[in-house]
C-alpha cells in the first residue's frame, strides 16, 4: 500500500535523525567541541590562550543557539537580532584588542594584533552562521513534521466523514425500494429486508476496520447485486476473480460506490439491464472494472453524483501517488476501470 514520502524520508536519512533527534543532542555538542578545539589549539602561536578563545567561542555559539534565535529571530524580531549579532561583534573586537595589549603589552594600532582578531572574528562569525543555521534547520524540519501530523489528521477525519456517507446513502435506497415493494410484493419485501440485514451486518462490523480482505468486499458486492436482483425482475450481472485475490487486503467500501452508481443509472423498463465486475490481480497491481449498461435515450453523467464523487475523493487520499481512474460512457455502456498498487 501506499507509503508516506515525509516518513520515509525522516525514518532512513541518518543526517535528518542526527541533526533533531534530542538523542543525538549530546553527541552533537561533543563533535562540536572536540572540533573547535582542535582548529583552536592547532592554530597556536598565532591565536594566544586557546582556552580562553575556546570559552568565548563557546559562550557565543549557545547564547545565539539558545537564546538569540529563539527570543529574537523565530518571533520575527530580525532587526533586533542583527543589530545584537553587530552589537557583540563590536564588544569582541574591543575586548579582543584589550586582552591582547594586555597580553602581548603592545599598542592598539601594532600591526601584529590584526592577524588574531581577523582569525577570530571570522571563527565567530562562521560559528553564529552555524548555530543559527542548525537552529533553522531544526525549527524547518519541526515544522514540517507538525503540519504533516495535521494534515494526516484531518485526511483521517475526511476519511471517516467519506466513508460514513456510504452507509446513509446506501441505506436509504434499499429502504427506499423495500417500502416501495411492501404494497405490491411483501413477500419479495421480506426477502429485501432480510439480505439487507446481511449487508449492514459487513456494514457496521468489518467496515469499521481499516483494511478488509478482498474477498470479503466482494462477497459484499455480490450479496448487493443479489439484492438488487430480487429487487428487479429484468437485472442480471456477473462478477469474474482473476488472479490470486487471496490475501489481498483493501480499505472497507471502495467499489460499492461504482457498483451503486451502475445499478443506479442503468434501470431500464423497456429492455434488460446488466451490471459486469471484473477483479484482476496480477504485477502488484489491483485492477477492477465495471460496466453497465445504459437506457435508452438516457445520458449517464460521468460524475457520479455524491456515490463518485466520494470514491475519487476517498482515492486521493487513500492513494494518492498509486491509484489509476478512468470512466468510459459510450453510446450503449458506462464503464469505470480503477488500478490499485498493492
Amino acid at each position: 500500500m501506499h507509503k508516506d514520502l515525509h516518513n520515509e524520508l525522516m525514518n532512513e536519512n541518518w543526517i535528518f535523525q542526527f541533526l533533531i533527534s534530542s538523542k543525538y543532542r549530546i553527541l552533537r555538542h561533543l563533535l562540536l567541541i572536540i572540533f573547535i578545539s582542535a582548529v583552536l589549539y592547532n592554530s597556536t602561536p598565532e591565536i594566544p590562550e586557546p582556552t580562553l578563545v575556546l570559552l568565548l567561542f563557546f559562550l557565543l555559539f549557545y547564547s545565539n543557539m539558545y537564546v538569540l534565535v529563539p527570543k529574537l529571530l523565530f518571533k520575527n524580531k530580525y532587526v533586533w537580532y542583527f543589530f545584537t549579532i553587530i552589537s557583540v561583534l563590536g564588544v569582541v573586537i574591543i575586548l579582543t584588542k584589550i586582552f591582547l595589549t594586555y597580553y602581548e603589552g603592545k599598542k592598539f594600532d601594532d600591526e601584529g594584533l590584526n592577524i588574531p582578531l581577523f582569525s577570530i572574528l571570522i571563527l565567530i562569525l562562521i560559528l553564529i552562521a552555524a548555530s543559527t543555521s542548525i537552529k533553522l534547520f531544526q525549527k524547518w524540519v519541526i515544522d514540517k513534521q507538525l503540519i504533516f501530523e495535521l494534515e494526516k489528521s484531518k485526511a483521517l477525519v475526511e476519511l471517516e466523514q467519506l466513508k460514513n456517507q456510504i452507509n446513509p446513502h446506501f441505506l436509504f435506497n434499499m429502504l427506499n425500494s423495500a417500502y416501495v415493494l411492501t404494497q405490491k410484493d411483501p413477500e419479495k419485501a421480506s426477502e429485501i429486508l432480510m439480505k439487507l440485514s446481511d449487508l449492514l451486518r459487513y456494514q457496521l462490523y468489518d467496515s469499521a476496520r481499516e483494511y478488509v480482505l478482498l474477498t470479503s468486499d466482494i462477497r459484499f458486492l455480490e450479496d448487493f447485486l443479489n439484492l438488487e436482483k430480487v429487487r428487479r425482475d429484468n437485472f442480471s450481472f456477473f462478477i469474474s476473480k482473476e488472479g490470486n485475490l487471496s490475501g489481498v487486503q483493501i480499505p472497507p467500501l471502495l467499489f460499492i460506490s461504482f457498483v451503486e452508481n451502475a445499478v443506479k443509472h442503468n434501470n431500464d423498463s423497456a429492455k434488460s439491464s446488466y451490471v459486469n465486475v471484473f477483479f484482476e490481480v496480477k504485477d502488484n497491481e489491483l485492477i477492477f472494472r465495471c460496466i453497465n449498461s445504459k437506457p435508452i435515450q438516457k445520458a449517464v453523467s460521468t460524475s457520479g453524483g455524491l456515490g463518485l464523487g466520494n470514491i475519487k475523493r476517498r482515492l486521493e487520499l487513500l492513494f494518492p501517488l498509486s491509484h489509476s481512474l478512468k470512466i468510459n460512457n459510450d453510446v450503449d455502456t458506462f464503464s469505470v476501470i480503477l488500478t490499485l498498487k498493492i
